[in-house]
C-alpha cells in the first residue's frame, strides 16, 4: 500500500493545530506547517505559531524557518515539504501536513506549474506598476496582457495578479497555460484529505478570543519590531492581519478596542475566503467537525485510517 499522507486544513482558529498534535501522538506522527504567515520568524503571536506546548508533544517542521525580509512562494514551500514528508518516512513517521493556506494543498493535491524563476528586475518592475496604478486599475491592464486571467483572479487578489502579470512578461505565455500542464509530486502517496468545517457561530467566538490572546500576549511589541526592519511594502509579511490595524493603533489613528475589533473584522472575512476556497479547491476532501474535541479526534482518526 502507499505511504499516507494526512492532509488537514480548515478556516483560522478553527482549531487545526491542536488537533494536528493529537493526532502525531496516536498515529506516531510529525506536523509540517501548511500557514504561509507562519514560516515567519519574526511572528509567532500575530501569525497565531504553535506554542512551546505542542511543539514540545510533537515535532513540527517549517514554523518560524523564513525572515519577513524574503519572498516565499508556495514553489519553494512546496520543495521544503518534499524534504520533510521524506524525513518523516525515513524516520517511519506520518506526515500530518497542516494549515490554512489552500494554495500550498493545492500544489500537494494538484501539482504546481514549472514556471521559469522570474528575475529580481521583472518582479521589482511589476510591484512598482501595482503601486503606482492601484489595484483596479493594473487589473484593467492585466487583463489585457493577459485575457485569460478574466474570471479566474479576482481584482482583489493582488498576490496573484502581481503573479500573473510577471509570468506573462517574462515569459510571453499565460500563467494559466504553465498551469494547465501540471500534475501532482504525490500521486503515489495515499494522502488522507481532512477540512474542518466549523460553524461560522463557533468560529467567530474562536476568532474573538484568540484576538484577546494576542494582545496580552504582546502582539503590538511584535509588529514595534517589525516595524524596525522598514521592508518593502510588496513583501507578503505585511499582509499579516493585526499588522496594518496595530499600526493605526501605535499612531493615534483608532482606540485600542478600534484595532482588536478591525482584526476580528479582518480575521472573520479570512475565515470566509478559506470556506470559499474549499467549497471550490476541496470538494473530495472529507468535512468533519464536532464541537466536542473527543468526538472530532474520533472522527478524524477513523477518516485516515
Amino acid at each position: 500500500m502507499s505511504k499516507k499522507i494526512i492532509l488537514l486544513a480548515g478556516p483560522t482558529a478553527s482549531g487545526k493545530s491542536k488537533l494536528a498534535v493529537h493526532l502525531a501522538k496516536k498515529l506516531n506522527g510529525e506536523v509540517i506547517n501548511a500557514d504561509s504567515m507562519q514560516i515567519y520568524k519574526e511572528f509567532s503571536i500575530l501569525s497565531s505559531r504553535p506554542n512551546k506546548v505542542d511543539t514540545e508533544r510533537a515535532k513540527h517542521h517549517l514554523y518560524g524557518i523564513v525572515s519577513v525580509k524574503k519572498y516565499f512562494s508556495a514553489g519553494d514551500w512546496l520543495k521544503e515539504v518534499k524534504k520533510k514528508v521524506s524525513l518523516c518516512f525515513k524516520k517511519k513517521k506520518i506526515p500530518i501536513i497542516v494549515g490554512g493556506t489552500g494554495l500550498y494543498f493545492d500544489t500537494i493535491t494538484k501539482g504546481i506549474s514549472k514556471i521559469p524563476d522570474i528575475d529580481s528586475k521583472t518582479r521589482a518592475k511589476v510591484r512598482n506598476l501595482f503601486k503606482k496604478l492601484g489595484f483596479k486599475k493594473f487589473y484593467e491592464k492585466l487583463l489585457k496582457l493577459d485575457p485569460k486571467v478574466k474570471g479566474k483572479i479576482l481584482p482583489t487578489d493582488t498576490q496573484r495578479t502581481q503573479r500573473a502579470y510577471e509570468v506573462k512578461l517574462k515569459t510571453k505565455k499565460s500563467l494559466f497555460d504553465w498551469i494547465a500542464n501540471t500534475k501532482s509530486d504525490f500521486l503515489d502517496f495515499n494522502l488522507k484529505k481532512i477540512f474542518i468545517d466549523i460553524p461560522r457561530a463557533e468560529l467567530l467566538q474562536k476568532i474573538s478570543k484568540r484576538t484577546d490572546l494576542m494582545f496580552k500576549e504582546n502582539c503590538i511589541a511584535e509588529v514595534k519590531k517589525f516595524n524596525l526592519l522598514k521592508l518593502n511594502n510588496s513583501l507578503s509579511a505585511n499582509k499579516l492581519i493585526g499588522v496594518q490595524e496595530i499600526n493605526r493603533y501605535l499612531n493615534g489613528a483608532i482606540s485600542l478596542g478600534e484595532c482588536k475589533e478591525l482584526i476580528n473584522i479582518k480575521t472573520r472575512q479570512y475565515a470566509k475566503r478559506q470556506k470559499t476556497w474549499a467549497r471550490g479547491h476541496m470538494k473530495n476532501w472529507n468535512k468533519l467537525y464536532s464541537k466536542n474535541f473527543f468526538i472530532l479526534s474520533k472522527k478524524t482518526l477513523k477518516a485516515v485510517s
